[in-house]
């Protein structure tokens, strides 16, 4: 069964958007997701501080 979340407090950090939504159970997660053509990283964090983190310390593995 495929994710659907709704994003909100959306931010972009470089090419890492950072968003909030809720997960299956109800919890706040923060999100983090590379835009960067064929980078895919993306992880769930429980706090916003921590997602803003790994997307301002993120590098592109492909140039």
């Amino acid at each position: 069964m495929p994710a659907n979340r709704r994003f909100r407090d959306v931010a972009r950090i470089g090419p890492v958007q950072v968003a909030t939504a809720y997960d299956g159970r109800g919890r706040e997660k923060h999100t983090a997701a590379c835009t960067a053509p064929r980078c895919g990283f993306s992880a769930d964090y429980d706090s916003r501080a921590a997602a803003e983190l790994a997307a301002r310390t993120h590098r592109c593995p492909v140039r």
